[in-house]
């Protein structure tokens, strides 16, 4: 992994998206439309690490659980859905000043869920992976 500089993800297409909630707290969230479906990321600061100084499994988690689920509610026609399950392996350590990019697909569908793979990266190498499953919620 590239640990000079961090990047400015505005400079390479990223988008900040502000939101409310949970991760309005931990972000900003990146957003960039891919030929395969949207990234998502997030810039990696101190306030992200655990004692030992890399970003805590749990923010790497919260990046995959959104991703995810956001892949899942534009593969349902814009549904809401909510994790059921979710698997993540940690692959790598991850640093302040990086930059994290989470990308997803979706495995396979049934009425009321949705499987998915997905992963995260810094600089092109992949740092954590995830499989997860995710209930589409019924129309109030």
């Amino acid at each position: 992994m590239n640990d000079s500089k961090p990047i400015d993800p505005a400079t390479h297409g990223w988008k900040a998206r502000s939101l409310e909630g949970f991760f309005g707290l931990v972000g900003p969230l990146w957003a960039r439309k891919e030929e395969g479906g949207w990234a998502y990321g997030f810039v990696a600061e101190a306030r992200h690490t655990n004692p030992a100084g890399i970003v805590h499994g749990g923010m790497l988690t919260t990046l995959l659980d959104h991703a995810l689920s956001a892949i899942a509610w534009e593969a349902n026609e814009r549904r809401p859905c909510v994790t059921v399950q979710l698997d993540t392996h940690f692959l790598a350590p991850v640093l302040p000043g990086h930059f994290v990019e989470a990308r997803g697909r979706v495995v396979k569908r049934t009425g009321s869920l949705v499987f998915l793979q997905g992963g995260l990266s810094v600089a092109g190498e992949e740092v954590a992976m995830a499989s997860a499953v995710l209930k589409v919620l019924e129309p109030r």
